[in-house]
């Protein structure tokens, strides 16, 4: 998928996205959006963060073979994050 959605651009995986890229490429639906809004608020995410969550959230649906990026693929993109999170505080 992600061979697809690059062509003609200068990209080659979501990893290598810019903030603008992601913006473009990586565009929640709004169910997604809202649970994204509310874990950055309860979690003190940064823009930084927001936009590693997306690009994950991106990968993910990609892995599902889905176009569109899902609450579902939000929610476990948070998943990873809080783990991350909590594997560098030890």
């Amino acid at each position: 998928m992600q061979v697809k959605r690059f062509r003609g651009a200068h990209l080659f995986s979501n990893a290598h996205m810019s903030h603008r890229d992601v913006e473009k490429f990586c565009l929640p639906q709004p169910e997604a959006k809202q649970l994204l809004r509310s874990a950055i608020s309860e979690l003190g995410l940064s823009a930084r963060a927001y936009h590693r969550v997306l690009k994950i959230s991106r990968t993910i649906a990609d892995l599902e073979g889905e176009e569109k990026v899902l609450a579902s693929h939000i929610s476990e993109a948070l998943q990873y994050r809080c783990l991350d999170r909590e594997l560098w505080r030890r």
